[in-house]
Formats: structure tokens, C-alpha cells, sequence
């Protein structure tokens, strides 16, 4: 299967709908949080598209490296880790990093991915997660949130959207990931070396990584999260479901 890549927003329904759309600010992002239920559910047979707000261009130590290079080398990366665990698609909404604000525009976008791609799950980061959390994080919770409800379900939200085809879309399942409030337990026990796998893909996030052993401290931080579960790890998320 070839990865299909949209460097802006389509701009007309996609053909085939997905059955979840993974939102993130940054690449890499998707891959702490969410891989290794992504695997389990593209070995499912369901349909995984990635959306990407920033470009990543400010997440370095690196003083060699400019923005421009450095965007260049996080796409191809998320790019390789995307493929390598099955992802469908990816979408680059091309905001700059640390450059993400809630805006009617970005609003909007969200909208239009969710009208395009009119995924059964969205799933993204807790905006509501308390003190230390990247603003971007923040951020692209909140207005996937506000998205999902109202806006991409009422015909009335964006006029425009409906004279290009996007009729309205009921998503049925939030799933945050980096809360500090699980409530949903996804087994990663059999999926885990991959999840490893599509984060290695991202080499220039993991060499800025503080620890010395960050597959120890992930493998450890997923034990965690399956405290209270009959697996051995796990991904933790706060899930919203959604009347239809």
C-alpha cells in the first residue's frame, strides 16, 4: 500500500472514507500517543489518515539546522513512520510550530478534514491536561473539540463548505491521548515493538529525548497506564462519546 500525501487540505470529499482520523500538532506526536492502537486497528482493516498541523520546525537543539531543513527532515521521517505502521494518508495543514492559536481559521480546517475524511474516530491530544503540556498540544485539542461539536455537524456552520460538497459529519468517538484523566485502556502489549519501530523513524526527536533510555521510559510509562487492566501495556486515553 502506498502512503497518499496532501501537502494542503483536499479541497472536495475524499472517495473512500476513513474510519479515523488522528489529529496532531506536530509530527512525531501521533506516534508517542497513539501508535500502537493504530496498528491494532489498521491490522483491524480500518482506514487510518493523519493530520498534521505544524511543520515541526522548531523542535531541535541543533543550531546547524534551519527552520526550512529542519521541517524537511520531520516530514520525511513522519512520512517513514506513518508507513511503517500502515497509516492510509497523511495531511499537512502547514501551520508553523509554536505558531498554533485557537483562530476561526484553524477551526475551520479542522471542519473541513473532518467533512472530507468524515472519520469515525478523531483522535488527538488532551487539551485539558494541567500545567506542562506544549501549547500547540493545547491547542489542537480544543479546537478538534470544538470541531467535532458543533461545527461539523450543522449544516448551518460554513456555508461555503456545503457549496463545495461537504455536507455535515457526526463524529461518534473522541480519544485524547496525554490526559491525565484515563479512562479507556487500549491493549499495546503485542503492538508495542512497533510503536518503537515508527518512533525510531523520527531519529531527530529522539536523539533531543532527556532521558538515556527512552524506549525503557515509554515501555514503563505504558506499564502504567494498564494498571487496572488484564494486559501488560497500554495506552491510556480519556474517550468522549458523542450522541448521533
Amino acid at each position: 500500500m502506498k502512503l497518499i500525501v496532501h501537502d494542503t487540505i483536499p479541497d472536495v470529499p475524499t472517495p473512500q472514507a476513513c474510519d479515523v482520523l488522528v489529529l496532531s500538532a506536530h509530527p512525531d506526536d501521533a506516534e508517542f500517543g497513539a501508535a500502537g492502537t493504530v496498528i491494532r486497528w489498521v491490522d483491524e482493516g480500518r482506514r487510518v489518515v493523519y493530520a498534521i498541523a505544524t511543520n515541526g520546525d522548531k523542535g531541535t537543539s541543533d543550531r546547524t539546522l534551519t527552520p526550512e531543513v529542519l521541517a524537511a527532515i520531520r516530514r520525511d521521517e513522519q512520512a517513514h513512520a506513518a508507513t511503517s505502521i500502515g497509516v492510509h494518508e497523511i495531511v499537512y495543514l502547514g501551520y508553523p510550530d509554536q505558531g498554533l492559536e485557537d483562530t476561526p481559521a484553524l477551526r475551520k480546517d479542522v471542519v473541513r478534514l473532518l467533512r472530507i475524511f468524515r472519520p469515525r474516530i478523531l483522535v488527538t491530544s488532551d487539551p485539558y491536561r494541567r500545567y506542562l503540556w506544549h501549547r500547540d498540544h493545547r491547542i489542537i485539542g480544543q479546537v478538534a473539540m470544538d470541531a467535532v461539536f458543533p461545527y461539523a455537524r450543522d449544516h448551518m456552520a460554513y456555508p461555503d463548505l456545503l457549496e463545495k460538497g461537504l455536507e455535515p459529519h457526526k463524529v461518534a468517538e473522541v480519544f485524547f491521548w496525554g490526559t491525565e484523566d484515563i479512562d479507556y485502556r487500549s491493549d499495546v502489549t503485542n503492538t508495542f515493538d512497533r510503536k518503537i519501530e515508527a518512533l525510531r523513524c523520527h531519529a531527530s526527536q529522539m536523539k533531543e529525548f532527556r532521558f538515556s533510555d527512552p524506549v525503557e521510559w515509554l515501555k514503563e510509562r505504558c506499564r502504567e497506564m494498564a494498571q487496572g487492566s488484564d494486559f501488560e501495556l497500554a495506552e491510556g486515553f480519556h474517550r468522549v462519546v458523542l450522541p448521533l
